[in-house]
């Protein structure tokens, strides 16, 4: 199995490549925020508690996230591998992936982080939030605490998993294609 973390801070193309990588290595692409807008959509009981996190730029707490995670998991155990995207956020985060993952024999293969510079970034979540709607899109102020929140809380991540090897950073800006091409790179010489 291949189970890959694409990292980076909203707004870094992690969706966007993501669709892509699911396609070429037929993996199950999991998405924290469609994970999130589902339960919220549904109005479940972890998507409000969800929702009230997110409407203020904040992480929504590991005992939500993990348990919307785990189900999904649970429900896809016969694919090729992961695409993790939007978690792990925390190294709780990681630590519960891990077990999960283990759970079933497997490990983590790659966290793929991309890097974006934060003018970029704001560029990004703006452009997406007129065209998508999304509240927390359209706010400055909500989109430069959410790139503090993961450069104080998120980016440990990286370090985590680049103890064991497994931690891989590119470049993320360029064309759709060029990014994937590093990405695809890095797959196939794993």
């Amino acid at each position: 199995m291949i189970n890959v973390i694409l990292f980076g801070p909203p707004g870094s193309g992690k969706g966007t490549q993501a669709n892509k990588l699911e396609k070429k290595y037929e993996l199950l692409h999991i998405s924290t925020g469609d994970l999130f807008r589902h339960e919220m959509n549904n109005n479940t009981e972890l998507g409000n508690r969800a929702k009230e996190f997110m409407q203020r730029g904040e992480l929504v707490p590991d005992e939500i996230t993990i348990g919307m995670l785990r189900n999904k998991v649970e429900s896809n155990r016969g694919v090729r591998g992961y695409i993790f995207d939007g978690f792990p956020r925390t190294e709780i985060q990681a630590n519960a992936l891990d077990k999960l993952l283990a759970e079933s024999g497997e490990t983590v293969t790659a966290l793929i982080a991309l890097d974006v510079p934060d003018e970029e970034i704001i560029k990004r979540l703006m452009l997406r939030g007129e065209s998508s709607g999304r509240t927390d899109d359209s706010d400055v102020d909500i989109i430069k605490n959410r790139i503090e929140i993961y450069k104080s809380e998120t980016a440990m991540v990286f370090g985590y998993y680049d103890v064991l090897s497994k931690s891989y950073s590119l470049n993320g800006l360029g064309t759709i294609e060029k990014i994937f091409d590093k990405i695809s790179l890095v797959l196939d010489n794993i």
